[in-house]
């Protein structure tokens, strides 16, 4: 089978690099210099064990990359669409991008062919292809991409969700799934259009629900972490939930649903009020860092504040939509010193010079009156906190998750403050 991957970013790089274990794969993007830098076997961002993937296939012959339609699905069963679709600041998605790359792309695909997207798309897109393109098969698998943890996820799924308007292409679609899952759900294209929409806003649900119960627990003294054991030993949520008490969701994934839900309503005439409840939920916690150091620290101006992790995620180098980078913004609004260390990070835009970079943990912290621990990243743990607090000119530790606690636990005069303790 030969397969071609049109749109090459985080999700497009690992869709071709793991699909061309068991297939011949070609990587399509219309952005020369990604095909460049792909073609030498460098993803486009950092993922862990990606890079090592793509060399493989390029040894192998199986992969290759090309921003040439004609040659890139010459012979291709499969246009498999994988862009990451842009999110703007409102968390609204740039469909006709996607949708404009694939008009490029579609008068080089054979007609009958199958086509299918995992790109971000809103319930209703196959339908509109199909009106618009009825030589070609329509099908919709929602992509289940996790950064820093990419290949995993998409090499060892627990199931495949595939909507297709009839069963014509369900064998393709089971010999390309089956290398990656033992169970492929199939069911009608919008229903797993929906699908995505529905688990991510659940998701972002769950997560809005635990940390708004956490903020209440700060005042009563009650325990957050202690609340989400037990509501997770209730058989009728499960250990696997997502009620962790910390952050916000931040990124744009979960909430790009949101909206896409929220909006879906309004353009049906269609009353609701949870679904939008969950990004007005969030975007209060996102304030739950700054309010603490004020509360803590008072005026800001001049104060020294150290972030430890600036990136969206650990095992990654984006910044784009990283809750670290939003805190930035309002710590150097409020005229505070900013100093940060992300062992991923070496340079910061230019619109970031305001902010310094120390060589390492231990020296962001040396003079700090607060830190706040934004990104999870595993060596943060390795400090000895002991001695890099005694070079520190305030004792105040804002960890929402807790990620810290054994480290810090028996430093004296360290003040740790995390989401749901009072």
């Amino acid at each position: 089978m030969k397969i071609t991957v049109l749109g090459l970013w985080h999700l497009g790089t690992v869709t071709a690099a793991c699909c061309a274990r068991h297939f011949s794969v070609a990587g399509l993007d219309f952005d020369a210099a990604n095909i460049a830098k792909l073609a030498t076997g460098q993803a486009p961002l950092l993922e862990p064990g990606l890079n090592d993937l793509l060399a493989g296939g390029l040894a192998s012959g199986q992969l290759t990359f090309t921003t040439d339609p004609a040659a890139a699905l010459r012979g291709a069963e499969v246009l498999w669409l994988c862009y990451d679709t842009p999110v703007n600041d409102a968390d609204e998605s740039d469909t006709e991008f996607v949708l404009g790359n694939l008009r490029r792309a579609l008068p080089y695909l054979a007609a009958g062919a199958l086509v299918l997207i995992s790109a971000q798309m809103p319930v209703g897109t196959c339908a509109k292809l199909e009106a618009e393109f009825p030589q070609y098969q329509f099908a919709y698998s929602p992509e289940n991409l996790r950064l820093g943890k990419a290949l995993d996820a998409f090499e060892k799924a627990d199931r495949v969700v595939v909507g297709t308007r009839t069963d014509a292409k369900n064998a393709l679609l089971e010999t390309l799934f089956a290398p990656f899952t033992k169970q492929v759900i199939f069911m009608r294209t919008e229903s797993a259009e929906m699908v995505k929409h529905a688990l991510n806003s659940f998701l972002a649900l769950s997560i809005t629900f635990i940390n708004e119960v956490a903020r209440l627990c700060e005042f009563t003294g009650a325990d957050a972490k202690e609340v989400a054991v037990g509501l997770k030993s209730e058989a009728r949520i499960g250990a696997r939930a997502y009620l962790g008490p910390g952050g916000p969701f931040a990124g744009g994934t979960l909430a790009r649903d949101v909206v896409t839900l929220s909006k879906l309503a309004v353009a049906n005439g269609e009353t609701i009020s949870v679904i939008p409840a969950i990004k007005q939920s969030n975007d209060l916690h996102r304030a739950w860092a700054f309010k603490r150091l004020v509360a803590r620290l008072g005026d800001l101006r001049e104060r020294n504040i150290t972030l430890l992790g600036l990136t969206y995620t650990t095992n990654t180098d984006t910044l784009r939509r990283s809750a670290a980078m939003e805190l930035c913004a309002q710590l150097l609004m409020a005229g505070a010193a900013v100093t940060a260390f992300d062992p991923a990070i070496k340079t910061l835009p230019t619109e970031w010079s305001d902010v310094r970079l120390a060589a390492d943990a231990a020296a962001a912290l040396t003079g700090a009156e607060a830190v706040v621990v934004c990104t999870e990243w595993p060596q943060f743990r390795q400090v000895d906190y002991a001695a890099a607090v005694a070079t520190m000119r305030g004792r105040l530790f804002v960890d929402a998750n807790r990620f810290l606690e054994k480290e810090l636990k028996n430093v004296p005069g360290v003040e740790h403050l995390s989401v749901g303790r009072a």
